[in-house]
C-alpha cells in the first residue's frame, strides 16, 4: 500500500455549485485533495499563498478580476503550480495568454467529463514521471506531451443516461426549437434535479442534438443557454 499523500489543488470558480461538482469529481477519481475553493483573486491569493498546491483550477471571470491576472503574478511560480483553465472564455486572445503565461491546459465550458479526465490524467502521469523517472526516452516524452485530448472522439458515454429521461429533455427542444433554454429552465420543467439537468444537456451537446449559447449580461459574465441544433432530429 502507497503512503504517498495526495497532491493538494485549489479550485479557483465563483460558480459554487460548479465549483463542487469540480471538487467531488477530482477527489472521487484522482489521488488529488481539494484543499480550497475560492471565489475571488483575493480569495484565490490566500488560499495558493497558504497551502501552496500542486494544481490549481483556475476560471477567467471572476468578480474581482480576470484569471489570466493570477497566472501573470509571481505567486503561482512562486509554489511550482501548475494551472488548469476551466473558463468560458473561448477568445483567442485569453486562450493564447493563459497558453503563453504557462498553462497546463485549457478548456472551455461547459466541460465534457471525458476531456476533464484526459487533462487529469496527463497532469498525474507528469507528476509521476517528475517523481519518479529520472530519464526518460522518446516515447515517454511523446506520451506525456503529445497525449490525444481523452479520445474525444470516441462515443459520448451514456453511463446515468436514462432513456425515459433523455426523451423527455430532448422532447423540450423538439418542440420549440427556436427557443434557448437555460439550465434552471430545462430542470423545472422536466422535473429533474440540476445535476441530473447539466447531465443530460452535456450528453445532449456531445451527440449533437443541441447546442450552446453565451449570453453576456450586463457585468459580463457568461451564461450558457442551449437550443436544438438545427440539423438535429
Amino acid at each position: 500500500m502507497t503512503d504517498i499523500r495526495p497532491l493538494e489543488v485549489v479550485i479557483v470558480e465563483d460558480e459554487p455549485h460548479l465549483a463542487q461538482l469540480h471538487r467531488e469529481y477530482i477527489e472521487q477519481n484522482f489521488h488529488l485533495r481539494v484543499v480550497g475553493i475560492a471565489g475571488s483573486l483575493e480569495q484565490a491569493r490566500e488560499l495558493i499563498s497558504r497551502h501552496q498546491p500542486r494544481l490549481v483550477l483556475l476560471d477567467n471571470y471572476l468578480p474581482d478580476g480576470q484569471g489570466v491576472e493570477l497566472i501573470d503574478s509571481p505567486l503561482l511560480n512562486q509554489f511550482g503550480c501548475a494551472v488548469i483553465f476551466i473558463t468560458a472564455a473561448s477568445d483567442m486572445q485569453t486562450c493564447s495568454h493563459a497558453m503563453r503565461s504557462g498553462a497546463f491546459d485549457y478548456l472551455i465550458k461547459p466541460v465534457f467529463s471525458h476531456r476533464l479526465r484526459a487533462s487529469l490524467e496527463r497532469f498525474m502521469l507528469l507528476e509521476h514521471t517528475l517523481r519518479q523517472v529520472k530519464v526518460v526516452d522518446q516515447r515517454a516524452l511523446d506520451k506525456l506531451f503529445n497525449l490525444p485530448a481523452g479520445d474525444a472522439s470516441a462515443a459520448p458515454s451514456t453511463k446515468g443516461i436514462e432513456p425515459a429521461t433523455l426523451a423527455r429533455v430532448k422532447r423540450l427542444f423538439s418542440e420549440r426549437p427556436e427557443f434557448s433554454w437555460s439550465v434552471e429552465q430545462i430542470v423545472e420543467e422536466a422535473g429533474i434535479s440540476k445535476t441530473t439537468g447539466r447531465r443530460y444537456l452535456e450528453y445532449c451537446v456531445e451527440i449533437g442534438f443541441i447546442t450552446i449559447e453565451i449570453q453576456y449580461g450586463n457585468i459580463g459574465h457568461p451564461r450558457r443557454l442551449y437550443r436544438k441544433k438545427n440539423d438535429a432530429n
